[in-house]
């Protein structure tokens, strides 16, 4: 059996880590003097003794680089002792949560998914609030280094093909995410605080505008009230959607941008693909608006832009409730969140350059039909792309599939009806956020939902964060034979 103390010594540091951020919440609340401060600092005294003995523990493990067997475990452990670990204050704090809705709040916080199950938002301590959005925005940034650095090294679900870009991440996996994680942290805080002075201008408080812009950035869309994004309109609601496409592009040309490679972004396939499916989306749900319902064509444009992009980037805000928009625009919804935005962001979901991909290999297998004598080779971007790649982004297919299948099964069984069943799978497993109808749906929340259904969502928002299959790996027999 593998050494597993390198593991818990990341995962001991990084729950420390997580512990030290809980002061920040307690500040807030110190200073609204509502007398919830001590949640947070108990929180934070029980998380950082545990992560310190934890890495303690386990420092004369330490080596120089992982194997790709803990790399596995290292990727899917860290999302399973964050969350547990941080939704302590939900339990200790003002929202009377039992752990299993804690724990529901901190997984869809930390995988940015953006369900939730709390209610009364609006008279939360702000406290609990900013430790929402601090959980999403770290989150965000989490899963950016491991969609650079660690799934493309694991072979998981096609995203061995950025291993050519500009970030080389074959080698020592550690010390080469700290590199990268540095330069990648930079232009994160950088959006988030340019988000943040935007939602000033618009006329959000300093508060509001804080964690509206950690949820924004992190496409997590954890808000501060109820009624979700509604709560503002007009300039707020473009200001969203311009950072929401931002946050959902790949952060590595932002890097490569910054240092001089000015085509960087326009030269992106994956981009460009990105950008025209959302361009196509809003003019259709635009139309159907103004042609169904009596939207002046400005609302009409801003609702279905800030909602589509909201849903394809995974974000899961709602200005409106699109359940009331018709039965083709609530499948128009369904689908779109199982697109994504692009590798290497916040966004979530199955992510455009495996359709990409996909489409290519069709293209590809028609033309031998036509001429079967021939050789014809799927390209990405010029490049062939090679077989492996290829079975492994149809093997992520049909692993999402039969997950969702399967996730949406188990939640029939629990008593759920089928939208609400099917869509809360898709949205759990495709971190999106809202599902559809009238439990799960933009008007309502996840709160009412038995507890095994709120178990069985958690872990379909972590396999759903992680590729399905950087989780599913450590479940087979021969990895622990490795």
């Amino acid at each position: 059996m593998f050494d597993l103390r390198p593991v818990a010594y990341v995962i001991g540091l990084l729950v420390t880590v997580l512990g030290a951020t809980m002061l920040l919440p307690l500040l807030v609340d110190l200073a609204e003097g509502r007398g919830e401060w001590h949640v947070f600092l108990q929180s934070s005294i029980l998380t950082m003794f545990s992560g310190g003995l934890i890495a303690l523990a386990c420092s004369n493990g330490v080596r120089e680089g992982l194997s790709i067997q803990q790399t596995f475990l290292l990727t899917t452990g860290v999302w399973v002792a964050l969350p547990i670990f941080g939704a302590i204050p939900f339990v200790l704090g003002d929202t009377d949560a039992r752990f299993v809705d804690a724990f529901f709040e901190a997984m869809s916080g930390l995988t940015t998914t953006g369900s939730t199950v709390l209610s009364g938002l609006d008279d939360l301590p702000k406290g609990i609030l900013l430790w929402r959005g601090l959980l999403q925005w770290l989150g965000g940034i989490g899963i950016i280094v491991v969609a650079m650095v660690f799934l493309p090294e694991l072979r998981v679900g096609g995203m061995q093909i950025f291993r050519t870009e500009s970030f080389d991440t074959m080698g020592k996996i550690l010390p080469r995410a700290t590199q990268i994680s540095s330069s990648i942290s930079t232009i994160y805080l950088s959006l988030t605080l340019a988000c943040i002075l935007c939602y000033v201008l618009t006329g959000m408080d300093v508060f509001d505008a804080t964690v509206h812009a950690m949820t924004t950035v992190s496409t997590g869309g954890f808000s501060n009230y109820d009624a979700s994004f509604s709560t503002f309109s007009g300039p707020a609601e473009w200001v969203a959607v311009f950072f929401m496409i931002c946050a959902a592009l790949p952060f590595v040309r932002y890097v490569q941008l910054v240092n001089g490679n000015n085509n960087a972004i326009l030269r992106d396939s994956q981009i460009r693909a990105f950008l025209g499916t959302i361009a196509i989306l809003i003019a259709v749900a635009a139309s159907v608006l103004m042609l169904t319902f009596p939207h002046h064509p400005e609302q009409a444009l801003r609702e279905a832009a800030f909602n589509i992009t909201s849903i394809i980037t995974g974000t899961g805000y709602a200005s409106a409730d699109y359940m009331l928009w018709g039965a083709f625009m609530v499948s128009v919804f369904f689908f779109t969140g199982l697109i994504g935005g692009c590798a290497g962001s916040t966004s979530c979901s199955i992510k455009i350059f495996r359709y990409q991909l996909l489409f290519a290999s069709v293209r590809a297998q028609l033309r031998k039909v036509r001429s079967p004598h021939g050789i014809f080779t799927p390209r990405y971007e010029g490049r062939p792309v090679s077989e492996d790649v290829l079975n492994s982004v149809i093997s992520f297919f049909v692993f999402f599939v039969i997950t969702l299948g399967v996730l949406s099964v188990g939640l029939g069984m629990t008593g759920l009806d089928l939208t609400t069943s099917v869509s809360g799978a898709a949205t759990a497993i495709g971190n999106i956020g809202p599902g559809l109808g009238d439990r799960i749906g933009p008007s309502g929340n996840f709160g009412g939902l038995n507890d095994t259904a709120k178990w069985m969502l958690s872990f379909g928002m972590l396999i759903g964060r992680l590729e399905l299959l950087a989780v599913y790996a450590i479940f087979t027999v021969n990895f622990w034979r490795a």
